[in-house]
C-alpha cells in the first residue's frame, strides 16, 4: 500500500486543493466491475479477490482490517444506514456475509479470528447490496430476482421476481421504508413493497442501454437512473405524481457545453489559445466517442452554491461531475487524466460520498484495466471555485438600494412627477403615487385613494383582503369565453393593475379585447392595429392599455373611450416592437425595437381641440437608447411598474440574457448561454398589491425558450437555480406566468394543457384542462375574490387556436 500522495494537474498549478490521493492498493486479482462501498468515514473493497479490506479514514490506530470468510471473489458491497453498529454486507458465489465492524475491531484487537454472519448461500451471482435504512433487511440483487434477507432471522423475507434481466442496482425510499427501487439490464425500473412482496410500478423501456445505477433523493423526493450510455433519468417519487419523468439529461452534451461556458468565462484557463480539450484523435484526426457510464451516484452538499442548491456526485469511467438536481445543469467536471499523479486514470466501479458535515468527499476506484485500487479524496468546493464562472460585477437587485442619480434618465420623469403631484395637491386633487422605494413598499396595498376619474370597481363591488401566502394552486375550470372566431391565435394578456377586474388581450388578428376578468359580458374590441398584437400593458393606475404590434406601430388606448389615445409609428421605431410596457409607475414607456431598448416620456391628453381636431395633443420623446451587446436583436423585455425599480431585463436572439441599470443607464450584466434556442419570454415575480413576499423574492425571474423549457434565474446570482421541463413545448412559444404569492409558475403547453408549477419544485402541481388546441398565453389574477365561503386564486389560461378562454379557480 503506498502512502497518501496530493495529485497536481496538469492545467491548474492548484490542483493540491482540489484532489488527494489517499492511498493505493494493489490487489492479486482485478476489481473492475465490483459493488464498492464509502460512507464518508470508511471505505471496503475486495482485496485480492475473495478478501474483504476496510479502510478506516479517521482513526489512525485502526486504519486497515482485513476480513476473511469468503471463498469466491467478492461481487458486491455496501455499508449500513447507522453508524453504531456500523454493519458492512459483502457477497459472492458462495455466500452473503454481514460483519459488524464494532465487533470485529475488538476481535482484532484481543487476536481472535474475525467471522461474519452468514445470511445466505449459493444465491448466484451479486450485482447489487442494499441494507435497509433501519439496518435490518439486506436486498440481494442476484440474477434477475431481489431477494429480500432478514438479519435477525437470517431467513428470506421475500423474492422480487420481474426484471427480464440482471438486477444492477437497488434503492430504499428513506420515508417510506417499505418501498424497493430496482433497476435492470431490461432497461427499467421498479418499484416494489418488499414487505407484502409486491409490484406497485413498473415502468417502460427507458432508453436501448442496461441502466446501472440509482439515487434516491429524500430532500426532492426524486429517483435518479444513470446507465452505461451517459443518460440520467429524473422520476417524481412525490405521492400522486405516479411516478412522472421530470426530465432526460444527456451527459456528453452537458459536458461539452459546460466546457464551452468554461472557455469563454475564463479563456486562459485552457491550453492552446483557450479553447477547450479536443474530443478528436492525435493522428487521425477523427471524432472519437468518449463514454460515460454511470457508474454510482451520491448526494452532494455544494454550499459554495446557495443554500437551496441540491447537488449529486456522478462517478463515470473518465471522472467526476456535480450535477444540480434543481437546474439540470453540471456545475463541475473532474477528469482523472488531467491529475498526474492519480494512478487510476480510468475507473471500472466507483464509489463516492462526502463526508461528515459536507466538506470533502472520498472517491473509491479500481482500475478498469489493472488491479489497483485508490481513495482519492475531492475538495468540492475548491473544484467549484475553479470551474465557475467570474463574479458578473457589482451587486443587482430589484429593489433599489441607493436613490436616483441625478445623471440618471429616470431623474427627468422622476423630477416631473413630483411637480405634478405638488401641484395636484395645491389644487385639491389627489393621485395614486409611490415614495421611493423602501422595505415597506411592498405591504399589501389597500388603500389606494381615488383620482377622481375612474371609479373604484375594487372599493365598491367587493372587499379586498390579502391574498393568503399557502394558498393552492388553480385545479378545476370553472368558465370559458370565445373571444374570436375562426383561426386567430391569442398572442398576450394581462390582467389590470391593482383591481385585477380587466383583462386585456392581444391577438393574431390585428385586433385587443379588453373583457372583464370573470369573463362575463361582451369584449371591448380596440381595432386599429394592421399586424398580429404581440405585447399588451396595463398602466399602473389602469387608465390606460398599451399594445405594440407587428405592424411596427406601439398604441396607447383609453379604457372608458376605447380610443387610441396616442400612437406611436415607423418614425419613432426604426423595426418593429417586439415588447412594450409602462414603466417607473407609469412615467415611461419602455419599449424594444431591434437591438435598442428605448425609454420614452409620455403625456397623454384625450381632450378634443375644436380648431384642430386632427391634431393629436399627446406626445411621445424618446429619453435615452441603449443599445444590446452585440447588437443582438431582442426578442423579449420585462421590469417591474408596481414601483420604483432601475433593473430593465432582455433577451437576445443569440440565446443571451441582458440587464440594464437605468440609474446609471448602461449594461450591467450579461449571461450567455442561457438557453439552446432565442429567449421567447422574460417574466419576473413582480408581486401584487393583495400578496406579501419576503423582499429579495423580488429577484427571481422566469424565461423560456422553445424546446429548452423554463429556467428560474436569480438576479443576484445571475444563476439558473431551477428548471422545469414537465411541459410539451417544442415547436410553438408558450407563454409564462407568476403568481402573486411567487410560489407558482404558470406555462403554456402544446398538449393543450396549462401547467402550475411550484418554484420549490421541479415537477408540475397541476395539470389544467379545456382547451382544443395550444395554450399561448398564462395569467395570474393579482387579487383575491371572496366568493361564496372563502378566496380563490384565479388564473387564466387562452388557447392559441381555438381561440378560448378558461377561467381556473381553487377554492378553499
Amino acid at each position: 500500500m503506498e502512502e497518501a500522495q496530493e495529485a497536481s494537474s496538469r492545467k491548474d498549478g492548484r490542483a493540491g486543493d482540489i484532489v488527494l490521493e489517499k492511498f493505493l492498493v494493489d490487489s492479486m486479482k482485478p476489481a473492475s466491475h465490483v459493488q464498492l462501498a464509502c460512507n464518508g468515514q470508511s471505505c471496503a473493497f475486495p482485496l485480492d479477490g475473495n478478501e474483504l479490506c476496510i479502510w478506516d479514514t479517521e482513526e489512525p490506530p485502526h486504519q486497515l482490517m482485513i476480513l476473511k470468510g469468503h471463498r469466491q471473489p467478492i461481487t458486491a458491497v455496501t455499508f449500513g444506514s447507522r453508524e453504531s453498529p456500523l454493519l458492512v454486507c459483502s457477497a459472492s458465489l458462495d455466500c452473503v456475509l454481514v460483519w459488524s465492524l464494532d465487533e470485529c475491531r475488538q476481535e482484532e484487537l484481543q487476536g481472535r479470528l474475525l467471522r461474519g454472519t452468514v445470511l445466505g448461500t449459493l444465491l448466484g451471482r451479486v450485482l447489487c447490496l442494499r441494507l435497509s435504512p433501519d439496518d435490518r433487511v439486506v436486498a440481494v440483487c442476484a440474477g434477475n430476482k431481489v431477494l429480500m434477507l432478514d438479519l435477525e432471522s437470517r431467513s428470506p423475507l421475500a423474492e422480487l421476481d420481474g426484471h427480464h434481466g440482471p438486477v444492477t442496482a437497488a434503492e430504499f425510499c428513506a420515508w417510506q421504508t417499505h418501498i424497493l427501487i430496482s433497476a435492470s439490464e431490461d432497461r427499467s425500473f421498479k418499484v416494489w413493497d418488499h414487505r407484502m412482496g409486491s409490484l406497485i410500478y413498473s415502468s417502460s423501456v427507458l432508453t436501448a442501454a442496461p441502466l446501472l445505477s440509482l439515487l434516491v433523493d429524500p430532500r426532492s423526493q426524486q429517483l435518479v437512473a444513470g446507465c452505461t450510455d451517459g443518460q440520467l433519468w429524473i422520476f417524481s417519487l412525490v405521492e400522486g405524481h405516479h411516478y412522472r419523468c421530470v426530465t432526460h439529461v444527456d451527459l456528453r452534451k452537458k459536458r461539452e457545453s459546460f466546457s464551452t461556458r468554461r472557455a469563454e468565462s475564463k479563456p486562459g484557463t485552457w491550453p492552446e489559445g483557450g479553447q477547450p480539450p479536443s474530443t478528436k484523435a492525435p493522428e487521425t484526426g477523427e471524432e472519437t466517442e468518449v463514454a460515460l457510464p454511470v457508474l454510482s451516484l451520491a448526494a452532494c452538499g455544494c454550499a459554495f452554491l446557495s443554500e437551496t442548491a441540491r447537488c449529486l456526485w456522478i462517478g463515470s469511467s473518465t471522472g467526476l461531475l456535480i450535477f444540480n438536481l434543481s437546474s439540470f445543469e453540471l456545475e463541475a467536471v473532474l477528469h482523472y487524466k488531467d491529475f498526474q499523479s492519480l494512478s487510476i486514470q480510468v475507473a471500472g466501479s466507483c464509489a463516492v460520498a462526502s463526508r461528515t458535515g459536507g466538506g470533502e468527499a472520498l472517491c473509491l476506484l479500481t482500475s478498469m484495466f489493472g488491479n489497483e485500487t485508490a481513495l482519492v479524496e475531492v475538495d468540492p468546493a475548491a473544484l467549484l471555485r475553479s470551474q465557475q464562472r467570474l463574479h458578473p460585477g457589482p451587486d443587482l437587485s430589484v429593489l433599489p438600494s441607493s436613490c436616483v442619480l441625478p445623471t440618471s434618465p429616470l431623474y427627468l420623469g422622476l423630477k416631473e412627477k413630483r411637480t405634478k403631484q405638488a401641484t395636484q395637491k395645491q389644487s385639491g386633487e389627489y393621485s395614486v403615487s409611490s415614495s421611493l422605494p423602501s422595505a415597506t413598499m411592498f405591504s399589501p396595498k389597500t388603500d389606494f385613494k381615488n383620482d377622481g376619474k375612474r371609479a373604484s370597481k375594487c372599493k365598491n363591488n367587493y372587499r379586498c383582503k390579502e391574498c393568503p401566502v399557502e394558498s393552492p394552486a388553480p385545479s378545476k375550470l370553472s368558465r370559458q369565453l370565445a373571444v374570436a372566431c375562426g383561426q386567430a391565435a391569442l398572442l398576450c394578456m394581462q390582467y389590470s393593475a391593482g383591481d385585477g377586474q380587466q383583462l386585456a388581450c392581444g391577438l393574431a388578428n390585428h385586433l385587443s379585447l379588453v373583457c372583464n376578468a370573470d369573463l362575463t359580458g361582451k369584449p371591448a374590441v380596440l381595432s386599429g392595429h394592421d399586424g398580429a398584437v404581440s405585447s399588451v400593458c396595463w398602466s399602473h393606475d389602469g387608465r390606460w392599455v398599451l399594445s405594440a404590434s407587428q405592424d411596427g406601430t406601439l398604441r396607447v388606448w383609453s379604457v372608458r373611450s376605447r380610443k387610441p389615445a396616442l400612437r406611436l409609428g415607423k418614425d419613432t421605431f426604426p423595426t418593429p416592437v417586439q415588447s412594450a410596457q409602462f414603466y417607473y409607475i407609469d412615467a415611461f414607456i419602455l419599449s424594444s425595437s431591434g437591438p435598442e431598448v428605448q425609454l420614452l416620456k409620455h403625456h397623454i391628453d384625450t381632450s378634443k381641440d375644436h380648431l384642430r381636431r386632427y391634431r393629436q395633443k399627446s406626445w411621445c420623446t424618446p429619453v435615452c437608447r441603449l443599445l444590446t451587446t452585440n447588437a443582438t436583436e431582442i426578442t423579449s423585455l420585462s421590469a417591474v411598474n408596481d414601483f420604483h425599480s432601475y433593473i430593465v431585463l432582455a433577451a437576445g436572439r443569440n440565446q443571451t440574457l441582458e440587464v440594464f441599470d437605468l440609474n446609471v443607464g448602461c449594461s450591467a450584466a450579461v449571461i450567455t448561454g442561457a438557453h439552446s434556442r432565442p429567449v421567447h419570454q422574460i417574466c419576473q415575480n413582480k408581486g401584487s398589491s393583495f400578496a406579501t413576499q419576503q423582499s429579495q423574492a423580488y429577484n427571481l425571474f422566469a424565461t423560456a425558450a422553445t424546446g429548452d423549457g423554463v429556467k428560474l434565474w436569480d438576479l443576484r446570482t445571475l444563476r439558473c437555480e431551477r428548471r422545469f421541463e414537465g411541459h410539451p413545448s417544442r415547436c410553438y412559444p408558450c407563454g409564462i406566468a407568476f403568481s402573486p404569492c411567487g410560489r407558482f409558475v404558470a406555462c403554456g403547453a402544446e398538449d393543450r394543457h396549462a401547467y402550475v408549477y411550484e418554484t420549490s419544485s421541479s415537477t408540475f402541481s397541476r395539470r389544467l384542462a379545456g382547451h382544443t388546441s395550444t395554450v399561448t398565453a398564462v395569467a395570474f389574477s393579482p387579487v383575491a375574490a371572496q366568493i361564496n365561503r372563502g378566496f380563490a386564486d384565479r388564473s387564466v389560461t387562452l388557447s392559441g387556436r381555438g381561440c378560448s378562454a378558461a377561467l381556473h379557480s381553487r377554492f378553499r
